[in-house]
This record gives structure tokens, sequence and C-alpha cells, in this order.
């Protein structure tokens, strides 16, 4: 059988692959599980620093929550399916939104549910032309679980957020970008070497100090200013005894590209 979720690695860069396309890649409890235990073993391998995932084939990133699999759940009561299905994805989200190496999403395609929610959660997205979007969990009849009643209001706004996820229409990868969801939109097809590109540009600083960057913007977000400024101060304090720090120093006093050990 095979795994709904497949793991690559390309050097630094792991890939992972949602591995559904006969469902649009759909996320059953099987797929969200997966995520999760690759996550875990990709946090402890100090050789991988980036992230992407996509989906395969190409129709879909994923076209959301698995619907036949969250029917027969809901009908075990409520306690269940928010255990089962809520519970769930939230953890999953939360672990991409949180995971201390930067994620990028490259949606190669339908983006509905909480597939749109995913590209919600991670750190930076890119989406080919002809990317769909949706938050089409009102049709029928629920608001979204997986975290997207709260983290698409903070990257697009209240109002534009809610006229989203009160209508469920889909929208394009233009508007998208427009609304902060996806950092670059792209020629179908190239999504995923646009991905890598830009998971390159970021390779060539600090794992340290971009892990650094990622709390402090993922912690800072909700809180105040403040607390944030604090959180920002910790996360300096964090870097400036390290090897990486001194280097850096050193390569930009003598004009020379650092060589960061990740130490």
């Amino acid at each position: 059988m095979t795994a709904p979720v497949l793991l690559d690695r390309h050097g630094p860069i792991a890939l992972l692959t949602l591995n559904r396309p006969e469902k649009l890649n759909a996320l059953n409890y099987a797929t969200n599980d997966l995520i999760l235990a690759h996550l875990n073993e990709l946090e402890a391998d100090d050789g991988t620093r980036a992230l992407i995932i996509t989906g395969a084939g190409r129709r879909a990133f994923s076209a959301g929550g698995d619907i036949h699999e969250f029917s027969r759940t809901i009908a075990e009561g409520i306690d269940v399916a928010v255990r089962e299905f809520c519970q769930r994805g939230q953890r999953m989200t939360a672990r991409l939104e949180n995971f201390p190496k930067p994620v990028i999403a490259a949606v190669n395609g339908l983006a509905y549910g909480g597939g749109c929610e995913i590209t919600e959660a991670v750190h930076l997205a890119v989406a080919c032309e002809s990317a769909l979007f949706a938050k089409p969990e009102i049709n029928i009849g629920i608001p979204p679980t997986f975290g997207g009643t709260q983290r698409l209001p903070r990257l697009a706004g209240r109002k534009r957020a809610l006229e989203l996820l009160l209508t469920g229409d889909s929208f394009s990868a233009h508007r998208a970008h427009e609304l902060g969801l996806v950092n670059q939109v792209v020629t179908d097809g190239s999504e995923l070497e646009a991905a890598f590109a830009l998971a390159e540009r970021i390779l060539r600083h600090s794992p340290l100090a971009a892990s650094r960057i990622l709390t402090a913007v993922t912690r800072g977000l909700n809180t105040t200013i403040s607390e944030g400024l604090r959180i920002e101060q910790e996360q300096f304090a964090r870097m400036a005894a390290t090897r990486d720090v001194h280097e850096g120093l050193t390569g930009w006093i003598e004009r020379r590209m650092p060589d960061y050990q990740g130490a």
C-alpha cells in the first residue's frame, strides 16, 4: 500500500508530498498522523534545514479533510468528532506553524478547506497560477476546524477573511497573494522549483538565526507588542553567544560569505 505522505530528501531540504491524488490529496486521519510523524523525524535531523510540502499530481495540493471519513466519525458523537477530527487537524497545523525550521508550501492545484489551512499555517508559500483556494466548510454546515477561523483573519484582516469564511467562495492564486496567504504566484509547473529556490535563499544564512526568527514571529503575533519585544530579546540572547554570530560578524568585517555551522 502506498503511503499517504511521501518524504524525500534533497540535501538539506526535505520534501513532503501529500500522496492521495485519486482523492485530491484529501487529509484523512492517516495523512494527518503521518505528517506529524515526519515532522518529528525532520526536527530531530540536524541535516534538514528547510521543508517543502506539496501535493501529488497536478489537480490538487489538498482538497481538505476527508469528508467520508469525517461523516462516519461525526455519527459516533460530538466528543469523538471533536477529538478525532478537529483536535487532530489542529495539532497538525499548529505543528507546522511552530516548526523550528522554515516550512514552505508549494501549492500545485486546489487548496480547499484543510489544504488552505495548511497554507495558512506554514511560514511561506508559493502557488501556481491555476491554483484555487477556498474555505468551503460552511457548505457542509460547519466552521473550519484546522485553525482557519483564527489564522486567515490574522493574515488577511477580519472583514476580508469573514467574506471568504461566510460565503465559501473560491478565490484565485493572485487573490491569495493579495491577501497575504502566499508569497509568490508562478507559472503552472514551476511552483516546486520556486519553492526550492526560496529555500536556498534562506539556507545562505545561519539555521540558528532562522529558528530564532521563526520563534519570535510565531510567538509574538499572539501577544501584545511589549510582550513580543520581550520575546525578541529572548531570542536575540539565545543567539548572542553562538559561534554563528561571531562568524557572521567576522564575515561581514572581512567582506566574505560567512561559513555557518549551526552552533
